[in-house]
């Protein structure tokens, strides 16, 4: 094999690569995140912890919307306090503004960062998508804890004060999406 012919290999072998490892970057930083709590990424359980110690953390609740959904979204509670383990429900409140159906997605996050591997969600409505009529009201749950494993994080435990913002963003719902699949492949 010539010297050029090797040149050329190794550079095609170069943007394979590169190619490779871009399309893998999003699933293995979403993984990291969830993993380990980075950027404020909350985990999920099952069920609520059955260990609760006797001190408090206090849970502040932020609402946003994306410039190009016209709903209102709002939590229905500024704060609340409760017990590290303590199962808590927080609802936030949404209203379509608009005169047409709009779906929703929810992102979130909480702060400081590092209290992300110890939000434990139980139930949230972020997990699935929110079709809202025009001019309709809904009230939606979030069921959560903070791990009590916090306090003994050398990073961690000193947080006692925890944000949890949401951000609904338009989506197209997804049944849609499904049914146009299939008139798209006959067409």
């Amino acid at each position: 094999m010539t010297r050029e012919k090797r040149t050329v290999s190794m550079l095609v072998g170069v943007v394979v690569l590169m190619g490779a490892l871009s399309w893998a970057a999003v699933p293995f930083y979403n993984w990291f995140c969830k993993v380990t709590g980075y950027g404020g990424t909350t985990q999920v359980a099952e069920k609520p912890s059955d260990t609760v110690i006797d001190e408090v953390v206090r849970v502040r609740f932020d609402a946003n919307v994306d410039n190009n959904l016209d709903w209102t979204f709002r939590p229905m509670q500024n704060k609340m306090e409760l017990k590290i383990g303590e199962n808590a429900l927080a609802f936030y409140e949404a209203i379509n503004t608009s005169d047409q159906p709009i779906t929703g997605t929810a992102s979130f996050n909480v702060a400081p960062e590092v209290a992300g591997y110890y939000f434990i969600k139980v139930e949230c409505f972020c997990f699935t998508e929110q079709t809202l009529q025009p001019g309709e009201r809904i009230e939606m749950p979030v069921s959560f804890y903070v791990d009590p494993e916090l306090v003994g994080d050398r990073d961690a435990k000193w947080v006692r004060d925890i944000t949890l913002s949401y951000t609904f963003h338009r989506t197209e719902p997804k049944q849609a999406a499904l049914d146009a699949a299939p008139a798209e492949a006959v067409n």
